[in-house]
């Protein structure tokens, strides 16, 4: 009889243990699901690096940038029904040899802040979507454009079992100081997730400048990007990286093949 009932406590232990394991499981799944929203109702901290090359129409390593792109996702519930997503983008830049024959620099490129305000509900049809201001805020470094600029923004996607796909797009003018500025940026994305939390995401962060004189207006990287949900201690975090490729960009901006890599801290409520 005590054999019989220590076997069946150790089932019952091992059972729960392995309940508890499938839970932690779904919990990382349902995190990378909720990255791939970019106003998912989720405290997040992306720190994003990135490599480019090949400046000034150079074929050779002699010109590079590094960029660690701070932007911190912060959601604030604001009635029964509606989301306030706050998304910002700090850059902080490394350059070396750019322009050519002028070594290496650190600096801190122009922030942009974006504000969503988003319905906690998808549509009937599924869609989620926000929309709201974006703003550019000079740094007031060597690197900056020394004015401010606002403009809309908007993003609609859609979460179907592990896919996710959609776009974001903003519009920026300058509102006065240094230089003009008219840009629009367009990202498409298409993401698919796996039951192991393991993402793998294409998409294109195209910015077409309708200031630029030259023929040189469109800037068109293209992503492949594999990233995943994993914990530090109790810390939940996502890491990866991906390829990144230039398809067409001005002749003073970067050329072809780039990389991009990403840490991520979550704190969900």
């Amino acid at each position: 009889m005590k054999k019989m009932k220590s076997r069946a406590f150790f089932l019952t232990l091992s059972l729960s243990i392995g309940q508890i394991t499938m839970a932690n499981e779904i919990s990382k799944e349902d995190m990378a699901i909720q990255l791939a929203n970019p106003i998912a109702a989720l405290i997040s901290l992306p720190m994003q690096l990135n490599y480019d090359r090949g400046f000034q129409n150079t074929s050779g390593n002699d010109s590079n940038k590094w960029t660690l792109n701070i932007q911190p996702v912060i959601p604030i519930s604001i009635s029964d029904d509606w989301n306030l997503i706050s998304r910002t983008i700090v850059p902080i830049v490394r350059t070396d040899n750019l322009p050519l024959g002028s070594g290496t620099h650190n600096n801190i490129g122009d922030i942009v802040q974006s504000t969503f305000f988003s319905p906690k509900a998808p549509t009937e049809s599924g869609w989620i979507w926000g929309a709201g201001p974006v703003f550019l805020i000079p740094s007031g470094s060597d690197i900056s454009a020394e004015t401010w600029g606002v403009g809309p923004t908007v993003v609609a996607l859609k979460q179907d079992g592990a896919l996710t796909y959609g776009m974001l797009a903003n519009h920026i003018w300058s509102t006065g100081g240094g230089f003009d500025i008219s840009n629009t940026f367009v990202q498409p994305f298409f993401t698919y997730t796996t039951p192991s939390a393991m993402s793998v995401s294409l998409m294109t962060e195209t910015t077409y400048n309708w200031e630029a004189s030259d023929g040189n207006e469109w800037t068109v990287p293209l992503f492949m990007m594999v990233t995943q949900v994993g914990k530090i201690g109790n810390q939940l975090i996502s890491y990866g990286a991906g390829i990144k490729y230039y398809a067409q960009s001005p002749d003073s901006g970067p050329q072809g093949w780039g990389a991009r890599f990403v840490f991520t801290m979550m704190f969900p409520k």
